[in-house]
């Protein structure tokens, strides 16, 4: 069956771009109004993530879905959707139109006909908030979960038989306090920016081109990367102050991707090649006591020093970790891969802080978000691991969701999800 191409076209003409905009942040979710060809350094003008012009624009199309392996930006909006139609013609409409919207978007141009290029007496195709920005290298990565697969036992859009086989609940872990409305989600989208306008301009006009056929179940701002694709970049820090991610894959390393991030033909789903598992934890970090935990304790507990970086018995941040030289329940030690059978995931964490609970207490912490070729044999398997992790009395999950992020749509007129819709 040949399905309806999209009724919205993207503006040809580009834009004209002022120097970057500088914000200092966001909080809350409330933002949201209404509602890589390779390993991927070949789609950003700069591999260095510190080092980047501020305008830089990252390829839209590819093998691989942007925002995995390229360069880690600085802000994030992500934002879970819930289809709110049963019609399979009107979902792969939208996907369509979302694919030549993000298109533009990623490039520097508006949607359409822009904010202020339609008809006086309709609303524009584009937001506008967003006009005379540069590109601020944004990438924008869609993920499918188990519920658009199947739902409260229906399958809404003949996708059950398609489901891959990685695609599992995940299990309940200890400690876990999840809470539902900030969980799950039909469809995910990550949109990863240097400007934090520009990422929520993105989510924003795509859940106004999804009204009528998705609407927001849940979304998180972050700032602030806890984790970087590129090893030679300054590591960054979490909010308890420890340097976050040393030991992730680079996005260079074209066999770690290939072995630990990128879906295979053989792996069971052959839609999936190219693609890859998204895992997202939303981990409230209880700040306030941990600012009261010795220095010593705080380390003994990371497994790694503050300054430095450098793990137990070591001087500089990249010795090598001597597993025995840590303490048992140390969280380097637990997530390390010698601990989990040689497991790896590549992070892309962000921070967070959406106010206070109104107890005094920031409501902060770490977004957490991982890629992997199974989470079977990734963030499950390593999860499982940090079950006696000493740092579980300080953080607590309490959002959660699990996507199949399908390879990156072709120059020539491919689609978000095509593969699984054909």
């Amino acid at each position: 069956m040949t399905e309806p191409g999209p009724e919205r076209r993207e503006d040809a003409t580009g834009r004209g771009g002022l120097s970057r905009r500088r914000m200092l942040g966001f909080s809350g979710a409330s933002l949201l109004v209404g509602a890589a060809a390779g390993a991927g350094l070949d789609r950003v003008a700069s591999a260095d993530e510190d080092d980047s012009p501020a305008g830089a624009s990252i390829a839209f199309h590819g093998a691989h879905q942007a925002g995995i392996a390229t360069p880690v930006q600085d802000r994030l909006h992500f934002a879970a959707f819930d289809v709110t139609t049963g019609d399979r013609v009107k979902l792969v409409r939208m996907l369509k139109e979302w694919t030549a919207a993000a298109a533009a978007m990623t490039a520097g141009r508006p949607v359409g006909q822009g904010a202020v290029g339609g008809p006086a007496v309709a609303p524009p195709d584009d937001t506008g908030e967003a006009e005379g920005l540069p590109p601020s290298r944004l990438t924008l990565t869609i993920g499918f979960g188990p519920t658009l697969f199947e739902k409260d036992g229906k399958d809404r859009f003949g996708l059950k038989a398609r489901r891959p086989p990685a695609l599992v609940e995940l299990p309940h872990f200890p400690g876990d306090n999840l809470d539902p409305d900030r969980s799950g989600g039909d469809i995910v989208v990550q949109a990863c920016a240097d400007d934090p306008q520009v990422a929520v301009h993105a989510v924003r006009n795509l859940a106004r081109i999804g009204f009528g056929v998705v609407g927001v179940r849940w979304s998180q701002l972050g700032f602030g990367k806890t984790s970087s694709t590129t090893p030679d970049a300054q590591t960054p820090r979490n909010l308890f102050g420890f340097k976050d991610g040393t030991e992730n894959i680079a996005g260079t390393d074209t066999a770690l991707l290939d072995r630990h991030v990128w879906a295979a033909k053989g792996d069971g789903s052959d839609w999936m090649a190219g693609g890859s598992y998204l895992v997202a934890r939303r981990i409230r970090m209880h700040i306030e006591t941990w600012d009261r935990t010795s220095l010593r304790e705080q380390e003994d507990i990371f497994g790694r020093n503050k300054g430095e970086g450098a793990p137990a018995g070591g001087r500089k941040e990249r010795d090598k970790i001597v597993l025995a030289k840590l303490r048992p329940d140390a969280h380097v030690r637990l997530a390390h891969p010698d601990t989990n059978g040689g497991t790896k995931i590549l992070r892309r964490g962000y921070s967070f802080t959406d106010g206070s609970d109104g107890l005094g207490r920031l409501e902060a912490g770490l977004f957490f978000i991982a890629f992997q070729r199974d989470p079977r044999t990734g963030f499950i398997r390593i999860q499982q691991s940090l079950a006696t992790d000493a740092m579980n009395e300080y953080i607590q999950h309490v959002g959660s969701g699990i996507y199949a992020c399908p390879p990156g749509p072709r120059e020539d007129g491919g689609y978000w999800g095509e593969g699984l819709f054909a």
